[in-house]
């Protein structure tokens, strides 16, 4: 009996000891199966799994067949595929070359014996055999778990390159609590770049509070020195993964394949119109959805785990505004003037000859404040602007403008007053009965003629009347 069939028989034997009790009546035993059945056991490889309740039933009649030993899963009878000397022949090509890859060492074999097993099998059987190298000879490395203590201990930052959205493609930048498997920060734009980095940086700052550590990796956006400058400003350990180990961003790529698996596939079935309806989108599955729902590893929700610390400080908007400004430094000419970015700024006078540094928001460049050493200079007084934004500093596009609603408030009312007219009644073209008392009518006149002219005499009539004092 090996260790692993052991531990297999002992971990069913633990969970049907108490129901293949004999004194139990038949409704006892099912009512403990079912219950046994409804929850999550952990299992002998350390993972936590539901075992239905044929298997329970099954189980139990196993043991009091044949007992313990009637509970070890039974030994898989094949017939080996590959030739066994082909496999010794795989064996010694990679002893005696570790280096040799397992594609190398098939096409060898084919070279020379005309078949060779797939590169696949030759790779499971250096394993087997503890051959599995790396290209220069050495075991591969082995990375232990890892969990922050407490949240906003670290976060993890990467970006996930998403769908193609109004003929552009849109980069996810995310951040993620390593104890809490919260995600603080995130947002969609169209460029992997600082701005959208720190977009959702900051959001999360803002939302969450300020992390002790920030593990990232090494492409451009996240090695920037406005993204240190921020990190330092706030008190915010910055590491950087070494180049070709991404192993320790494992929790926060775990994240992307849930978020390729539930949130862009229904992306991609009903369609999103621009980068702000999929910003809305996300942040409702984040908060409605990822958040609440239990973590398989840590068995809470993020929120609810998050948030069993207590409620984070904030930092306040000033400190973050300060922490994200950007920075450039320029020596002061003898006019007491700098130049940046096609821009002309006067700085004080006892400046001249001196490097300073220049803070400013990278979207308003009229403004810039000046530091020497550490202590502040005051504000740059602009001369010459002939560019007011950042090369670098370019905002997403903003979403086509709605379409007009189409409503003509006039021509509703002219409409209105043209009904309102037809509908009224003309005392003026109604017949009148014959009288007396105008012999001058004729009566060889039309009755339209009658009923204009009635109506032209007592408009006079109206018009003298507000004539009169």
């Amino acid at each position: 009996m090996d260790n692993k069939s052991r531990d297999v028989a002992l971990h069913r034997y633990v969970l049907v000891r108490e129901a293949a009790d004999p004194s139990l009546t038949p409704a006892q035993r099912g009512e403990l199966v079912r219950s046994l059945a409804s929850v999550e056991h952990l299992g002998p490889e350390g993972s936590y799994t539901k075992v239905s309740r044929p298997t329970l039933d099954r189980w139990i009649r196993a043991w009091r067949a044949g007992g313990f030993d009637a509970l070890m899963p039974k030994a898989r009878k094949g017939v080996p595929i590959v030739p066994r000397e082909l496999l010794d022949l795989a064996e010694d090509l990679k002893r005696e070359a570790p280096k040799r890859t397992a594609v190398a060492i098939a096409e060898i074999i084919k070279a020379t014996r005309g078949i060779s097993p797939s590169a696949r099998t030759l790779q499971r059987h250096f394993a087997m055999l503890g051959l599995n190298r790396t290209p220069d000879g050495r075991p591969p490395k082995a990375f232990g778990r890892f969990e922050a203590l407490a949240p906003n201990d670290l976060w993890t930052g990467d970006a996930l390159h998403g769908p193609v959205v109004a003929a552009r493609k849109t980069y996810l930048f995310a951040y993620i609590d390593d104890n809490s498997r919260l995600l603080p920060g995130y947002r969609w734009g169209y460029a992997e770049d600082t701005l959208r980095l720190e977009a959702a940086l900051r959001a999360g700052l803002a939302a969450r509070g300020v992390p002790r550590g920030m593990y990232v990796d090494n492409g451009s956006a996240y090695s920037s020195r406005w993204l240190e400058r921020a990190c330092g400003v706030l008190g915010i350990r910055l590491v950087h993964s070494k180049p070709g180990e991404p192993a320790g961003r494992g929790k926060i790529e775990r994240f992307f394949a849930t978020v390729r698996q539930e949130f862009l596939v229904e992306i991609d079935h009903r369609g999103v119109g621009d980068i702000a309806e999929l910003n809305s989108l996300f942040a409702a599955w984040v908060e409605t959805i990822y958040h609440r729902r239990v973590h398989s590893e840590t068995k809470q929700a993020p929120l609810e785990r998050f948030m069993a610390a207590g409620t984070p400080v904030l930092p306040t908007p000033a400190e973050l505004h300060a922490a994200f400004l950007w920075c450039e430094w320029r020596t002061v000419t003898k006019t007491g003037t700098v130049n940046l970015f096609a821009n002309s700024y006067e700085v004080d006078q006892a400046l001249v000859g001196t490097k300073v540094e220049l803070l400013f928001d990278p979207f308003d460049m009229a403004s810039i404040r000046v530091r020497y050493r550490g202590r502040e200079m005051g504000l740059a007084v602009p001369l010459v602007i002939g560019r007011h934004v950042h090369p670098k500093a370019k905002p997403d596009p903003s979403p086509p403008p709605k379409p007009k609603t189409g409503i003509d408030y006039l021509k509703m009312i002219e409409a209105q007053h043209r009904e309102e007219t037809r509908r009224r009644i003309s005392y003026s073209g109604l017949p009148e009965e014959p009288s007396d008392k105008a012999p001058h009518a004729r009566h060889d006149q039309a009755p339209s003629d009658q009923a204009d002219a009635r109506a032209s005499v007592e408009s006079g009539m109206h018009a003298n009347e507000e004539d009169q004092p």
